[in-house]
Parts: C-alpha cells; structure tokens; sequence
C-alpha cells in the first residue's frame, strides 16, 4: 500500500518507537510519503530509503496515490493532519503519542496490529463533519475549515465582549461573554466540553454553540442542525478580537464578516473493527464513572 505518515514533533520518547515503526512498514513492503518538516526529524538512512517519498502538501496526495495517512502524535496532531488531508478525501489513521488520545485512538503497543488489520480489511471509515469559516477579509488561507471547532475570543482586555449570533439572518442572542465556540459534534469533547457543553454523538448532525465564561444564567450551550449559516458580529472596548480553527488561530476587528456553515468536505477517520464511541467516552474521558458501578 502506498501510505502517508504525518507528524509535527516527535520526542525522544518516541522516538524509538516511531523508528521501529516505521523500518516496520518497509519490511512489509508498503511505500511511505512523509510529511516534510516531520521527515526532516528523522534518521539519514530512514529518510534516505528507496521506498521513502516527501510528502509536501496536499496535492501530493493525488500524485502520489496514497491509501491511507497515519497521523503520528496526539489529538492536535490528528486535527491538523485531517485538515491536510481532507480535499482529498482521503482517510486518516490515529497513533496515539501524546496523552489523552481521543481521536488519535491507537495505543502505541497496538499500532502494528491496526496495520495488520487494515491490510486485511478489518476496519471501517467514519466520516466527522468539518466547519467551514467565509470571511471577509479572507482568514485561514485556503483552509478555512476545523474538524473540532471555531472559537471568538476576547483580546487585549479584562472586560467581557458582546458577540451578537444570527442564524440563518435571523437574530439568535447577545453573548456576553470571553468568547463563543461553535463546534461540530468531534469537537463537544474538546473545549466546548471544559465550558460546559454537551457530549453530542459523532453523525448526528448538529452545531453546538457554547459560550465561555457568559455573565447571563439565562445563556445556556445550544444544540442546532447543521444545516444553517451562523454569523457573527463583534463588538467590544479595544476592537481587537482573536479567532481559532481548531489550533490555528488570528488576530481580528469587529469590521471582520463571518460566517460559519457545514462544509462539502468531511474529515475521514480510520477505526478498527471492535471500535466504539460510548466505550471510548468511558476509558478515556471515564464518562459515568461512580464508585458505586458493580460492573
């Protein structure tokens, strides 16, 4: 198989394994495409490998005739390496080498036998919904989306700011607040989760919009389908704002039009046979947990 291997660090931890990993892949016999600035950390005689191609952007992708891409690193990681790989349509497997591990699922002691799987087609893809931002002027380049989530923030103040929503032109509510966070059901169990949102399933087609530190205890988080186009206007003391998508954020004014809607393109995630969204809330979120369970 022709595979991508994508990363952004890899400490000396990890890094035995990655190179016991990756000198694995060759002995299968399958061509890997690294990820540029991720090829640069490794060893001469892996980078060097006749089975080796750079993998700068995602273009390559297409050139390349990749299979799959395995995204080495934690769930910040996995995110970035869905949203390099996603106009491709092309999906993503998570090696778990940070610390939680909630989209990055595999363990590091299970890598190998998911890649024994997958080459028996022992696994299925599940497709997560990606946020698309429109502005103007133009923010996030040519990858205005985020698999988790869109957040406003205040900056360059201790003072709250009024963050008014509209959905679909028509007004929604004022939040008063630090901030906003718009998010897709991946990212419910991200910072939307810290704010008090909800968990929502993955596929259940919905946005939930969480607002961050509200002074109002009317204002609660609100769950609505996707199908909409949420925009927003700012205002506050210094004009001065902060925006992210998923990791990346930008500096904003409250001129700035945005915009937020499903996007075409979904982020597809590689999951073994025996995987399971219910389960992997309990082990790794240890969501239900009590002292008082006999099971």
């Amino acid at each position: 198989m022709n595979i991508g291997l994508y990363g952004s660090i890899l400490s000396n931890e990890d890094r035995p394994f990655v190179e016991e990993f990756i000198r694995s892949l060759i002995d299968r016999g399958h061509h890997l495409s690294v990820y540029t600035t991720f090829s640069e950390l490794l060893p001469f005689d892996i980078r060097n490998h006749s089975s080796m191609r750079s993998l700068r952007n995602y273009h390559d992708i297409k050139d390349q005739e990749l299979d799959f891409l395995i995204s080495l690193g934690g769930d910040g990681t996995m995110l970035r390496a869905s949203i390099f790989s996603y106009r491709q349509n092309l999906p993503v497997l998570g090696i778990n080498l940070g610390r939680l591990g909630f989209l990055a699922s595999i363990e590091k002691g299970d890598a190998l036998s998911a890649i024994e799987d997958i080459e028996n087609d022992r696994y299925f893809v599940e497709e997560r919904a990606l946020l698309h931002l429109e502005s103007s002027p133009n923010l996030f380049g040519d990858s205005p989306v985020a698999l988790n989530d869109f957040t406003v923030f205040k900056r360059d103040t201790s003072s709250m700011i009024a963050i008014h929503a509209f959905i679909n032109g028509e007004f929604l509510n004022t939040y008063w607040s630090d901030g906003l966070i718009i998010s897709t059901p991946t990212g419910s169990t991200g910072y939307s989760l810290s704010c008090g949102g909800p968990i929502v399933f993955p596929g259940s087609g919905n946005f939930i919009l969480t607002p961050v530190a509200t002074h109002n205890l009317n204002v609660r988080p609100l769950v609505i389908k996707d199908d909409v186009v949420i925009s927003l206007e700012l205002e506050g003391r210094t004009n001065s704002f902060l925006c992210s998508m998923d990791s990346r954020f930008e500096r904003i004014n409250g001129n700035y039009d945005l915009a937020i809607r499903k996007s075409e393109y979904s982020s597809k995630i590689i999951h073994l046979k025996d995987y399971s969204f219910a389960e992997t809330l309990r082990k790794k979120l240890h969501w239900g947990v009590d002292k008082r369970s006999l099971k």
